[in-house]
């Protein structure tokens, strides 16, 4: 048999497929394709077109006007504007609230509720509200709810850590000083911390001097 007909080792198998592909597109890469050439760019934004956007957006998800006013900028930025007028999106958040679409004191309320739960302190809850925009009066019944519930906030997270009075054994420096370290990353006060963990295991302590 003529050699050139015949491959009789792997290294001949080898050398005869370099160079030789039989690769084809896969048909997820060909349905892309086929996607990406029948996609048209979306138009830009007008007015009309940013208040559905607005009322989508408010309407899925909790928010607030600062969230809500961030939320359309990035769409005028990614689409374009195709308005008169520059986009009005102030008014359109501010018009949001009046009508009660958006209300930045209940989302501040949900969230500290939330967070307090999860056994977070009066510190980190500060932070996520003041990250949501949410100041002034909007944000004064959160805070007095985070400062109110702090202390049962403190004991949910020691309980969940096993840490203080809901440790399985008096603990060592270094886990005391871990322990303690995890507690004011959370936001809670030193001076809760500090009569938390110096509870021995099993010993609740009160609120009162802390």
């Amino acid at each position: 048999m003529n050699r050139d007909l015949r491959l009789t080792t792997g290294a001949d198998i080898r050398r005869w497929t370099v160079g030789h592909s039989y690769s084809r597109p896969t048909v997820a890469l060909t349905w892309r394709v086929r996607d990406d050439a029948k996609r048209k760019p979306r138009p830009a934004l007008d007015q009309e077109a940013l208040e559905r956007l607005g009322l989508f957006y408010a309407g899925r998800y909790g928010t607030t006007r600062a969230k809500l006013r961030s939320y359309l900028a990035r769409k005028v930025r990614e689409r374009g504007w195709a308005g008169v007028n520059p986009p009005a999106i102030e008014q359109l958040a501010e018009r949001f609230a009046a009508l009660g679409y958006v209300d930045d004191a209940a989302f501040a309320t949900a969230r500290t509720a939330s967070l307090l739960r999860r056994g977070y302190g009066s510190r980190r809850i500060d932070q996520a509200l003041h990250a949501a925009g949410i100041e002034g009066s909007d944000a004064e019944p959160a805070r007095e709810q985070a400062r109110d519930g702090a202390w049962a906030a403190a004991l949910r997270f020691a309980e969940r850590k096993r840490i203080g009075p809901f440790a399985g054994a008096l603990p060592g420096r270094d886990e005391q000083q871990k322990a303690a370290a995890a507690m004011i990353r959370v936001g809670h006060s030193f001076d809760m911390v500090r009569k938390l963990l110096a509870a021995p295991p099993g010993e609740i302590p009160e609120l009162d001097g802390a």
